[in-house]
């Protein structure tokens, strides 16, 4: 199987090259929530904060050397300091690097990033998941903190970035004309005992199913008008898969026609009424909450993503940047934006409540002025709440 024609490992490799390594020394790029101004890479530098290495340099004039942020020399006075975006820049002018922090090559951060990508091709390239003390003599990484590092930067543990990479080779594996058994096997399961319910979550049917590219699978929908235009709602029988906006019922019907091109599409009957009644109650005011069971499919990083959405309260917004601290991945607010937009249930999972770090709104799914308005009408709606609260409390 092609690493690069999974989409687990392309969002992973785009998360690691864009968040911790650097290919191309001569062209680094800082990332978005880097050092960008004189006044922040200063604090930065003073701090020596390890986390804007690679986001600029900085050199002395009286030394004529140059450094990485995080450098232990002694700090410089701020009248001599010039900043840099490359290494190569620095060089250019004149400087020579530090023998102490050598910044014109990789730091201990995108070291270890590079293990771990090392780490997770041999794992890719393996038919049998590989032991976890071999892992960690091969990229020289103790056991214990290579299995601690291995989650904090992908997010799973080697065991179950092995086990997505078994069923994704038994998902491509699973093509018309072939045998399903061939395909378990092939895969590296020792047996087909159990196989069924251990992939449901990943493909979202079973095998013999995906293999017909979910032909027969029903699917119900409706759609119905809402303060914000035209909302689809759509359902398996394990919960609502779909909740879209969009300008026309036309256009919306064909997005989830083009989405779901094989499985049974049916239109609302009587007790699916009822569930969209629901969602567009919830649409209009998210305070009531959704009491409907959700059949969310994503890798493992978007479910932490959108499980972290979910935790931010109606009336109150979050930065991309502060969603990647509370998964535990500081460095990941770009992979956090793409799995934003990556997002199949608007509101239920509401990645209209993430912003840029300045409090800006930025891109949406289905259009920036559907994210402004539910954010004013959540923002309204709380600030009844609260005054309703505060007449009670003074009664």
């Amino acid at each position: 199987m092609s690493a690069i024609a999974n989409p687990v490992l392309r969002l992973l490799r785009s998360e690691f090259s864009q968040e911790h390594t650097m290919p191309d020394r001569t062209a680094e790029a800082p990332s978005t929530d880097a050092p960008a101004t004189d006044l922040q890479r200063w604090e930065a530098l003073t701090q020596r904060d390890p986390q804007a290495d690679g986001s600029f340099f900085y050199a002395v004039k009286t030394t004529g050397v140059y450094c990485r942020p995080s450098c232990a020399s002694r700090p410089p006075n701020r009248q001599n300091v010039e900043f840099f975006s490359r290494w190569a820049d620095a060089e250019q002018a004149g400087f020579r690097a530090c023998k102490r922090c050598q910044p014109n090559a990789a730091s201990p951060r995108e070291q270890r990033a590079e293990a771990i990508i090392r780490a997770c091709q041999l794992i890719e390239a393996s038919e049998e998941p590989p032991a976890l003390k071999d892992l960690a003599a091969a990229v020289g990484l103790s056991p214990f903190y290579f299995h601690r590092l291995f989650k904090t930067l992908v997010g799973v543990t080697p065991k179950q970035y092995a086990s997505v990479q078994r069923q994704r080779r038994l998902q491509d594996g699973l093509q018309p004309g072939g045998s399903v058994t061939q395909a378990i096997y092939e895969a590296g399961f020792g047996s087909s005992s159990g196989v069924y319910a251990k992939t449901a979550d990943l493909l979202g049917m079973t095998p013999a199913q995906y293999k017909t590219g979910a032909a027969g699978v029903e699917i119900r929908f409706a759609i119905a008008p809402c303060f914000l235009g035209w909302v689809l709602v759509a359902a398996t029988e394990q919960g609502v898969c779909a909740i879209e906006f969009g300008e026309t019922p036309e256009v919306l019907s064909e997005r989830l026609h083009s989405r779901f091109v094989k499985a049974q599409l049916r239109s609302a009957d009587p007790s699916f009424a009822e569930w969209v009644a629901q969602v567009t109650a919830f649409v209009a005011a998210p305070s009531r909450g959704l009491d409907l069971p959700l059949d969310i499919q994503g890798t493992a990083f978007q479910q932490r993503v959108w499980k972290a959405l979910q935790a931010i309260p109606p009336g109150t917004t979050a930065s991309y940047a502060a969603v990647a601290e509370r998964i535990g991945r500081p460095t990941a607010a770009r992979a956090v934006a793409r799995a934003c937009a990556s997002n199949p249930l608007a509101v239920a999972i509401p990645c209209h409540r993430v912003v840029r770090s300045d409090g800006e709104l930025s891109g949406y799914r289905w259009g920036i002025e559907r994210k402004r308005a539910l954010l004013e009408r959540e923002a309204a709606e709380r600030g009844i709440v609260a005054s309703q609260f505060a007449s009670t409390g003074d009664q």
